[in-house]
């Protein structure tokens, strides 16, 4: 059996890391769901920068908006966006309405700009979910101290939240947090907490990057070469272990009769950055029931090809994980300044990838003015 199509079979759900309009309109999306088990996507900036930029799909639609007045880069870019997710949300909901809303799900990007403003992030999400108006639209919202209150608070309004840029252990268990605090909102509220869908996306091989970049500079070569290409998967199965804890016992039971489902863990970040490693290494080992990984199509293509199912990987070796995240801080390596530095890295990174998508459109409009 394809790979892919075998990870629902051990409680995994695939989500596509990529978004573009031919891949709606000429059926590839569908293919995807009926092939591949695919069962959500996620979008960006640098995704959406990429497809303005270097396809000719946006031309035409261009040309007709600068038709209509002179609207700004801004506004050019989310008439195309929303009309982008509006496509697939409808074309997963057969996903959502299969899986009772479990699954199905598209994502789309608060401004970056706005990852440090607590109350800008909740004027945004509202406004992008009532443009969207789509029950399968998951808004994403930083994991950054200012997104932590607009999370609870947008889960208390009924919102679908994607919460993004999750490095720590520490600041998750902040986030599993403010999802059951905004689910006891809304439940207090009347709302229907039955329908109420989170994720919590933990990032992967940033870590390792980060990680390995400080081992090799390491005195002791060996202590080094053991823990390379280690960090991000010891981390992430540490996490793994605090959902089984988090969404146990009486608070969640409440919750969990009242019609609530647990936020899953989805996997970011799964390509392989250091060419030595497994090309499928972040999808095998990460492998766990009520999660998601999120794919971007050279490695879900590689999934395909030839990656192993290895049911609950996730959970094995907890030992041994935590072993070598002690060993990294024995040898001076502090995973919380990593984990720190990252976040950091992470918001500026996206506010870089929203200007040159800005300046992508602002490039792609003479095009699509000329005759």
């Amino acid at each position: 059996m394809n790979p892919l199509k075998q990870l629902e079979t051990v409680g995994q759900a695939p989500w596509l890391d990529y978004l573009k309009r031919s891949l709606i309109a000429n059926g590839e999306l569908k293919t995807l769901i009926d092939r591949d088990g695919l069962k959500g996507m996620t979008s960006n900036p640098s995704i959406f920068e990429k497809a303005i930029a270097e396809t000719d799909e946006y031309l035409d639609e261009i040309k007709s908006l600068r038709a209509q007045g002179n609207p700004s880069d801004m506004a050019v870019y989310e008439h195309l966006a929303i009309a982008d997710i509006r496509a697939a949300a409808d074309v997963l909901r057969q996903v959502y309405d299969a899986t009772g809303g479990r699954d199905g799900y598209v994502s789309l990007e608060c401004s970056p700009y706005l990852a440090n403003d607590t109350e800008a992030t909740i004027v945004e999400a509202l406004r992008l979910w009532k443009a969207v108006d789509r029950p399968n639209l998951m808004v994403k919202v930083p994991g950054t101290p200012a997104g932590l209150p607009a999370i609870r608070t947008l889960l208390g309004k009924g919102l679908n939240i994607n919460i993004t840029l999750l490095f720590s252990v520490q600041v998750y268990e902040q986030v599993a947090e403010a999802y059951l605090a905004g689910l006891e909102e809304l439940h207090k509220n009347g709302g229907d907490i039955g329908k109420s869908a989170s994720v919590a996306s933990f990032f992967v091989s940033r870590i390792d990057s980060a990680a390995d970049k400080r081992l090799a500079k390491l005195a002791d070569k060996s202590l080094a070469a053991r823990l390379r290409g280690k960090t991000a998967i010891a981390n992430a199965k540490v996490a793994y272990a605090h959902y089984k804890v988090l969404f146990s016992g009486p608070r969640w039971d409440k919750l969990a009769k009242a019609g609530a489902r647990t936020q899953r863990l989805l996997w970011a970040s799964t390509s392989t950055k250091d060419p030595s490693y497994k090309d499928t290494m972040y999808v095998e080992t990460l492998i766990g029931r009520d999660t998601v990984n999120t794919l971007p199509p050279v490695t879900m293509d590689a999934f395909r090809d030839h990656g192993q199912i290895i049911p609950d990987a996730v959970e094995t070796d907890l030992a041994a994980a935590k072993a070598d995240l002690e060993m990294l801080e024995k040898a001076g390596i502090s995973l919380k300044e990593i984990t720190d530095e990252l976040v950091v890295e992470g918001v500026q990174s996206f506010s870089e990838a929203f200007d040159k998508l800005l300046g992508a459109v602002a490039q792609r409009r003479p095009a699509a003015a000329a005759d």
